[in-house]
């Protein structure tokens, strides 16, 4: 009995968790939905689930089914003369067929399911990593690598007849991310990524004495614009790429340009530093692209203190910009040894 009572207990605190919007109690009720899938294959544990509260962005990792699950067996006959079995195979392209079709109709159910699953509208947007766990064939070595990355608005994504589309095609049509022949293992850059440190944001972080203990969400913003600009010098001078500064720019112009003279993966670049306590809207995720074409940039980095919504990562996909947010920055400013700093957007 006590055991019951502790049960309902727990689900009575998960259901007043989700009522409200609590986030951990959000991570958790899909975690239990996950778990609860009944497929014909096993599904991998997922590797995480995070919830943005501020732009209600559900981000999942998830491991692939690897391509060892489809059935080789095609047909097996009893030979009377020589009173025994014979088997044959489907072909490897067959075998590829199904693989690729299973990935692509599977992202696009897990997707479902949470939209399905959102009684609170607490989502508007999922983003699904795919991950795979496979030999390098020329390392001989196990590696982790993400095979495949979708984001979806919850308005556009009920409108689709699931059961009527090619699952490569929607996925395709929705600006997923993959390459064309998933058998082929290559690896892409996942569209948002898992941030579990500094998910509060007002933990402290390490960074150096001279802003010790400073609030970068508080701080002045041009003050804001050169402490990015010397952690980028920091993270590219030592692989050799030369960056220039401009005067400081609060109205959204280039707060740093650089230069790498890498014949293959150089090129110039371009960074904006956002000083905000809400969240980024897609008009400056645009003019940054629209400052890339002008400057002839081969890539642009928008930086903010705060987070991105659905529409800034909808936008950004398939062009040459990357969206760091707050937790982003923490990150690295810890790794290049800033200390005793945080990121609180509540704070006045």
């Amino acid at each position: 009995m006590k055991k019951q009572d502790e049960h309902n207990k727990y689900i009575q605190e998960l259901e007043d968790g989700l009522a409200v919007g609590k986030l951990e109690s959000i991570e958790l009720y899909y975690t239990r939905v996950f778990e609860s899938l009944n497929y014909n294959f096993v599904l991998e544990t997922l590797t995480n689930i995070e919830y943005r509260k501020a732009g209600k962005i559900l981000l999942i990792d998830f491991y692939l089914p690897r391509r060892e699950i489809i059935p080789r067996l095609k047909l097996m006959k009893y030979v009377q003369s020589r009173k025994e079995f014979t088997e044959s195979q489907i072909s490897e392209k067959q075998v590829n067929d199904v693989y690729n079709n299973l990935l692509y109709s599977l992202i696009l159910e897990l997707t479902n399911v949470v939209y399905q699953a959102d009684k609170h509208s607490h989502i508007d947007s999922v983003v699904i990593n795919g991950w795979l766990e496979e030999i390098n064939q020329a390392t001989g070595n196990l590696e982790n690598f993400c095979l495949m990355s979708l984001q979806t608005n919850k308005t556009n994504f009920q409108e689709l007849n699931l059961g009527r589309v090619d699952p490569k095609e929607c996925f395709r049509k929705l600006k997923g991310v993959a390459k064309s022949n998933l058998n082929d293992l290559v690896p892409v850059v996942p569209i948002l990524t898992l941030n579990r440190e500094d998910e509060r944001f007002v933990e402290s972080k390490l960074i150096g004495e001279k802003i010790n203990g400073t609030n970068l969400a508080t701080m002045n913003w041009e003050e804001f614009e050169h402490l990015v600009r010397e952690l980028f010098e920091k993270v590219f001078t030592e692989k050799g790429i030369e960056i220039k500064t401009t005067r400081s720019s609060k109205d959204g112009g280039v707060d740093a340009v650089m230069f790498d003279s890498d014949p293959i993966t150089g090129g110039k670049f371009i960074v904006q530093a956002k000083r905000y306590t809400n969240l980024v809207g897609v008009s400056a995720v645009r003019d940054l692209y629209g400052t890339i074409m002008n400057e002839g940039a081969t890539k642009g980095i928008l930086v903010t203190t705060s987070d991105y919504g659905p529409d800034s990562y909808e936008f950004a996909k398939n062009k040459p910009i990357s969206l760091l947010n707050g937790s982003n920055l923490l990150s690295m400013l810890s790794e290049h040894g800033y200390e005793n700093i945080r990121i609180d957007l509540k704070e006045k």
